[in-house]
Parts: C-alpha cells; sequence; structure tokens
C-alpha cells in the first residue's frame, strides 16, 4: 500500500509539510509506503476548460508544461492522497487549486479513475479560513468518490512563523490520529479485496 502526500505550500519544509510529516509518520509505522510531492513554489496552470479530457479518455490533462500530471499519475498509483495546503485568503493556494480543478476533470472524465481510493486534507492556517480550505480539499475527495476518514476534530494546524506549528499539541494529536484512522482504512480496504 502506499500514500501520496502533495504539499501545496511555497514553504519547503514549513507548517503545512510539519502536518502532513504527522500523519506520515503514523502511516509508516503500520508499514504504508509513502511519498511527499512538493506541488507549492511550482508554476502551474488552472484547467483551461479545453474538455480534451473528456475527449481523450487518457488520464492527463491536455496542459503538459508543470507539474500536474506528474501528481495526477502520483495520485493514480496511490492508494491514499494526501492533500496539504496553507491557508490563504481563506481557501487553498493556487497550486492546490489548480491540482483540483485539473485533476478532477480528468478523474472524472475517465470513469471516477480515484474511485474508492483513501483521501485526507491537512491543512495549515496562521489563525482563521481553515475550514474553507479543509472543504475545498475534502469537497474535491469526494465528488471524486474517494474516502475520507475522520479524526478526533478537523484536520488543521495553527501556526504563522515556519515551524510554529510544532506548539499547537491539539493541531499535532489531531493529525496523529487522522494518521492511525487512515492507516487503519487502508488495510481494512485491502483485507477486503
Amino acid at each position: 500500500m502506499k500514500v501520496v502526500a502533495i504539499n501545496g505550500s511555497p514553504r519547503i519544509n514549513g507548517n503545512t509539510h510539519i502536518l502532513i510529516s504527522v500523519v506520515l509518520q503514523e502511516l509508516e509505522k503500520e508499514g504504508i509506503e509513502t511519498e511527499v510531492v512538493q506541488l507549492g513554489g511550482e508554476l502551474v496552470r488552472g484547467c483551461s476548460a479545453c474538455n480534451l479530457c473528456w475527449q481523450k479518455k487518457n488520464q492527463r490533462c491536455e496542459i503538459d508544461n508543470d507539474m500536474i500530471n506528474i501528481c495526477i499519475e502520483k495520485m493514480l498509483q496511490a492508494d491514499g492522497i494526501i492533500i496539504g495546503s496553507p491557508t490563504y485568503f481563506a481557501n487553498v493556494t493556487t497550486e492546490i487549486k489548480a491540482l483540483i480543478d485539473r485533476a478532477g476533470a480528468v478523474g472524472c472524465a475517465n470513469g471516477s479513475m480515484f474511485k474508492r481510493k483513501v483521501g485526507a486534507a491537512v491543512v495549515a492556517a496562521s489563525r482563521e479560513g481553515s475550514l474553507n480550505a479543509f472543504h475545498a480539499i475534502n469537497n474535491f475527495f469526494l465528488i471524486e468518490e474517494m474516502i475520507v476518514p475522520g479524526s478526533c476534530y478537523w484536520n488543521t494546524g495553527i501556526g504563522f512563523d515556519k515551524g510554529e506549528v510544532r506548539g499547537d499539541k491539539e493541531g499535532l494529536h489531531t493529525l496523529k490520529i487522522l494518521g492511525q484512522n487512515m492507516a487503519w482504512l487502508l488495510k481494512t480496504i485491502h483485507k477486503g479485496i
């Protein structure tokens, strides 16, 4: 089993990365392979509404000069997908929004190709707005017919300066529980196949 985590923060090893790492540590304890893809900070385009993904049905976006197709391929190969984003003006980063729009269109155009994969949102915020970002990611998962595990609270952590999220004990605990629940769900699904 494998989980790919896509980090939408342009801040390398920042708060979003720290939160994602907490989840990944729990997955790795259960023998689940993990990989982090750094999308934040990359130049990406939004969906151009060309609808070629619906015509070609080749599991790819027609825009092929950025990292989105790499992310789509890694998501397709994984059993679980984590999408992490800091909160920018009460929503996800531009890079994550482009991923949601383009991977979402490709997924739907290709017969719900992410169907029944396990998806988890991880969101960092300096103060407020994290639930809007959390919902944006989860709406993608739900429209793609994915399975979303819960935790003991929303999967968010609070911190502004790089590394400050380490002081959010409740947030770190929430992400740890998320990792445990995601591991349990992945193993349960895998046993049933």
